[in-house]
């Protein structure tokens, strides 16, 4: 499919305008685990997923990380341009969780038409808006949540997003998605399976009563 397939305001650009994207535009294929973007000061581009899925997440200082949201397929990527938008900066990575195809836009090329273009220029809002209600909705999970939520939340998501109940996770993995320490999932994890909610293995998690979980999300266990 063509670039015009996945952008949704193709239609409502000008001739020039988008033979200007044409010519800018860059196709790539990355493989799992590639780190596509590093930080504020790496101006990638803005990233259009073709197939496959992206992670945006953040390290603290410590070097512990925590997811900020997902990219999936046609999803757009505002903040591997970060230069673009001179008043927000965020030290942002991203990498692929699967092999992943995109199409990049250099971030000047898409700067130009959206300053030209007020349906891009909508659009562009419209995403940003989606992003900052995704980073708010983390915050709220990460102050009011108890871990037990939050981590039944995650497993349910994960299991909806690959449409299986056999998770192909570490421990580790889990503890990077949700910014906490490896232990902490380990112990919960443990408590889940001894609730007959999980069944643990070396570096997979099955789901055995998803409505366990799911009533998890109603009413805490208070864990933590």
């Amino acid at each position: 499919m063509l670039f015009s397939d996945y952008f949704p305001v193709w239609n409502q650009l000008t001739s020039f305008q988008q033979q200007k994207i044409s010519n800018a535009l860059i196709s790539r294929q990355v493989e799992k685990g590639t780190l596509i973007h590093n930080g504020s000061m790496d101006c990638t581009g803005l990233l259009l997923i073709k197939s496959g899925q992206l992670r945006a997440y953040i390290l603290s200082e410590e070097g512990r990380e925590i997811t900020i949201y997902r990219l999936f397929e046609r999803d757009l990527c505002l903040f591997s341009a970060s230069c673009i938008m001179r008043s927000i900066q965020f030290e942002l990575m991203i990498k692929a969780e699967k092999d992943t195809e995109f199409f990049m836009i250099p971030a000047e090329i898409y700067k130009q038409v959206m300053e030209e273009s007020a349906p891009v220029a909508n659009y562009t809002n419209e995403v940003m808006a989606t992003r900052f209600s995704e980073v708010m909705w983390l915050i709220e999970q990460i102050m009011w949540k108890s871990f037990d939520k939050r981590l039944a939340a995650f497993l349910l998501e994960e299991s909806a997003i690959e449409q299986t109940t056999q998770l192909k996770l570490t421990h580790e993995i889990i503890a990077n998605h949700l910014g906490t320490h490896r232990e902490v999932v380990t112990r919960m994890l443990r408590y889940f399976q001894s609730e007959d909610m999980v069944k643990l293995s070396r570096g997979a998690i099955e789901i055995t009563d998803k409505t366990h979980l799911e009533l998890l999300l109603v009413h805490s266990t208070g864990s933590r």
